[in-house]
């Protein structure tokens, strides 16, 4: 019997068939490396996902960034319903790694923001792997990061059975083995509380309450609630809990690696009076022996996963155990968009071992620590089973493994390549002859000598008129910010999207763009790779002709393709000089373009722009104090604006009256909803000015 069960709104059609017959039969001849070169817009996940079913094992599916893994996760849920599809990605929203600069002698601690809604989806993710087959993970290149033993992980849950002899105490001290926490207040992942005869919980997988009700010294009924309701969902007979972290050691483990810490403690102890390094002894010696009572007593410290080398029992220089560690022997494995995610996963190891490296000379980590890292490329190698690459401008490691290169041109709709025009940078410029046409009278192609800046804004402003989204892409974040500030000074309504912006911030701008909240988006790379905005009708590419990373051949044709879901689609690059990446992008984009024209032709087809309905792919990961803010604010907006300062002071006093009241649930919603209509709060930022046109 099938484990996994497609839902099809529509058949394969264009290349699709063939490409998911040619996949399917290289899968059955055990070939290792295949790779999907499809187009923009011509189906490669859905291409993917009848492999997914028609090969009938756990799948990963890696991308380069989390905003793209959001978009798939969403997109194979769509597909797969009634399967485990889940969503794996760095759970820092801020992140500052461990790091010692010796020419200052300057230590940086390592600080990081955790998103408890991203950790709930990890723990989803591992927890499925490990009791289901029907898993589809939809992973950053976070999966190739350390992780806990997956044996231990699985061997430490707790079984909660109706009738089961056990009393509260019992319990209570099974789940704080696991690492539950007890409070007193509202509960949150990974939390228990007691009240009277029973005990309430919150597991780390998922949202939703489970009571467990005693009877003496007997479990007499397990009910699991609605968090918010409290209402009763269901009332199960058994359920399975497992550890609220993923670095898991049972106490005959933990008493082991303290002894084996020890040792080489004492062993690189040794080494620094022979270098005669005192300062760096002394230094590691504290550390360590205050890390080892921390774990004696509580089992945990801060930077524990320093020491994962010693608590799983594996020797110097093995790998970490991941992600990959908790799939089955035999799954697949989709790498989307690959010519970024290759590199991006072969370049992790070595930055991560030159900042330990540096760490353990000047006595701030035991030597194990360089074995909390992630994968070597060699090692990922050997991680993965099958694997199949998919990108519409594969990189040179894909064409060189490959023993399968399936070719998906035609899309389906029949959209073409968008038009490509080329307009100069420079003000008073002439733009480059055989790629723009003065006589032509579409108010389009005129050319003129304006700047890029001014070009454009006329450009967006003619889209925008019938109802159409633009995007334009700049060479730095400053250019963002700063062109989408000028924008808004316009009248246009205009945001920008770049690395610095929170992971469900980026999502929630994306599904704003797509529902016409605003009609213009401004980035730096973040707009290339995999997003798909069907409403997108004209992307302005500003210096598309400095050579370099985000203006390679690569990067424009991908860029190029945001454009290419809409029957409108244009793209206007800027260009003084006509650059060698400028050239073959062009040309590539040209062939595709007449490849489609032919097939339309041939078979009676009307390009039509894609519809695709508008999810809210961030609703999944925003915590109910996130979407509880978000209704007031529905409600206190109209109010802010008639007097804002009243409105805030008034606030205060709310906020005020609540910590008094010992209600810091209610505090902090309030202090939370001031930080939003202000726009000030931790991370905020203000407009900087617009250095972009001086």
């Amino acid at each position: 019997m099938a484990n996994f069960k497609l839902h099809l709104p529509f058949q394969p059609a264009g290349d699709q068939p063939e490409a998911i017959k040619k996949l399917n039969e290289g899968l059955k001849k055990g070939l290792h490396h295949q790779t999907l070169f499809g187009v923009t817009g011509s189906g490669k996940t859905f291409t993917m996902a009848n492999v997914i079913a028609q090969n009938d094992k756990p799948t990963l599916v890696l991308a380069h960034n989390k905003t793209l893994a959001a978009q798939l996760a969403q997109e194979y849920r769509e597909f797969f319903p009634e399967n485990a599809v889940h969503y794996f990605v760095s759970y820092y929203d801020y992140y500052q790694p461990e790091a010692y600069i010796a020419h200052s002698d300057t230590y940086i601690e390592k600080e990081a923001m955790i998103n408890a809604e991203i950790d709930r989806l990890r723990h989803a993710a591992t927890q499925a792997l490990l009791t289901r087959k029907d898993v589809i993970i939809v992973a950053s290149v976070s999966a190739i990061y350390g992780l806990g033993s997956p044996e231990e992980y699985e061997k430490v849950h707790v079984k909660i059975e109706k009738g089961a002899p056990e009393n509260r105490a019992a319990l209570i001290r099974k789940l704080v083995a696991i690492y539950f926490e007890r409070t007193n207040a509202d509960l949150n992942p990974g939390q228990l509380r007691a009240i009277g005869n029973s005990l309430e919980f919150m597991p780390v997988n998922e949202r939703v309450l489970y009571r467990v009700v005693f009877d003496g010294d007997a479990i007499s009924r397990v009910e699991q609630l609605d968090p918010v309701s409290r209402a009763k969902v269901a009332e199960p007979q058994s359920i399975f809990v497992f550890p609220a972290k993923h670095f898991v050691t049972s106490e005959e483990e933990r008493i082991r690696a303290i002894e084996d810490i020890k040792l080489e403690l004492e062993e690189q102890l040794a080494k620094f009076k022979r270098e005669e390094k005192p300062l760096e002894a002394e230094r590691l010696k504290r550390r360590t022996l205050s890390d080892l009572a921390l774990i004696r007593e509580i089992g945990y410290t801060n930077g524990i996963e320093n020491y994962s080398r010693h608590f799983d029992g594996r020797k110097a220089g093995e790998p970490p155990y991941t992600l990959l560690s908790y799939f089955p022997k035999d799954f697949l494995t989709v790498i989307d968009e690959s010519h970024v995610t290759v590199p991006q996963i072969g370049g992790m190891y070595a930055g991560d071992r030159s900042r330990k490296n540096v760490l353990i000379e000047f006595g701030f980590r035991l030597p194990s620590a360089l074995d909390n890292r992630p994968l070597m490329f060699e090692e990922f190698e050997k991680c993965v089973g099958q694997v199949i690459y998919t990108s519409a401008t594969p990189g040179a490691y894909e064409k060189a493994h490959s023993e399968q290169v399936v070719e998906q041109i035609i899309r389906p709709t029949g959209l073409i390549d968008p038009e490509l025009i080329v307009r100069p940078v420079s003000e008073g410029t002439e733009p480059m002859m055989g790629f723009v046409n003065p006589s032509s009278n579409d108010g389009f192609t005129k050319p003129k000598y304006r700047g890029q800046i001014a070009d454009f804004i006329d450009e967006a402003e003619k889209v925008i008129k019938t109802g159409g989204r633009v995007l334009a892409t700049t060479l730095t974040k400053q250019m963002a910010e700063d062109l989408s500030s000028f924008l808004r000074d316009r009248g246009i309504k205009a945001e920008y999207l770049h690395s610095d912006i929170k992971t469900i911030d980026r999502i929630d701008i994306l599904t704003n763009f797509r529902k016409g909240d605003f009609d213009l988006l401004v980035g730096v790379n973040l707009l290339r790779e995999g997003l798909d905005l069907p409403e997108v009708e004209l992307i302005g590419i500003l210096d598309a002709d400095k050579e370099g990373f985000l203006r390679s051949e690569v990067s424009l044709i991908q860029t190029i393709g945001r454009a290419a879901r809409n029957v409108l689609g244009r793209v206007i690059l800027y260009a003084d000089v006509m650059t060698g990446s400028l050239e073959r992008a062009i040309g590539e984009t040209n062939r595709r373009r007449d490849i489609q024209i032919a097939y339309n032709t041939k078979h009676g087809i009307t390009p039509k722009t894609i519809h695709k309905e508008i999810h809210d792919i961030a609703a999944s990961m925003r915590t109910e104090h996130q979407k509880t803010i978000d209704e007031l604010l529905v409600l206190d907006t109209i109010a802010y604006k008639e007097d804002p300062k009243e409105f805030i002071k008034r606030k205060r006093e709310e906020m005020a009256e609540a910590v008094e009241k010992l209600d810091f649930e209610t505090a902090a919603l309030i202090r939370d909803e001031i930080y939003k209509l202000e726009g000030t709060g931790p991370k905020s930022k203000k407009s900087r000015g617009r250095r972009l046109l001086s």
